[in-house]
């Protein structure tokens, strides 16, 4: 399929895909035997590749971790015990980063009564 159709069936903009390949997430091919254009074709596995990544990016994972988790998780390189601690540091990170994120709140809410009270 070219970049369009994967894009339509993916949600991805052509932008992000081509971003994607440019880091190595994705990779089209070329035929060698058409010289008249550069289309590249994208392979169907792609389209799932792509829902992991999708995943991968709203669980929290950099594109630079998805990248190297790409190449370990689906060559098999990972144990399950690998692919859970992999998910734990994941899930630890998250509740360091609502500990964060709930003190910001707790601190702005403070600043929030000051600035009613008239006091800033």
């Amino acid at each position: 399929m070219l970049i369009n159709e994967l894009s339509k069936r993916t949600g991805v903009t052509i932008h992000t895909l081509r971003y994607y390949e440019n880091l190595g997430l994705i990779k089209g091919n070329t035929d060698e035997t058409v010289k008249s254009n550069t289309y590249k074709q994208y392979d169907e596995i792609l389209v799932e590749t792509l829902s992991w990544i999708i995943a991968s990016k709203k669980a929290g994972f950099s594109l630079a971790e998805i990248n190297t988790l790409l190449q370990e998780w689906f060559d098999e390189k990972l144990t399950l015990s690998a692919k859970v601690e992999i998910v734990d540091k994941k899930i630890n990170e998250v509740d360091l980063k609502i500990k964060q994120l709930k003190e910001v709140k707790k601190f702005l809410l403070e600043a929030k009564k000051d600035v009613e009270k008239g006091l800033c």
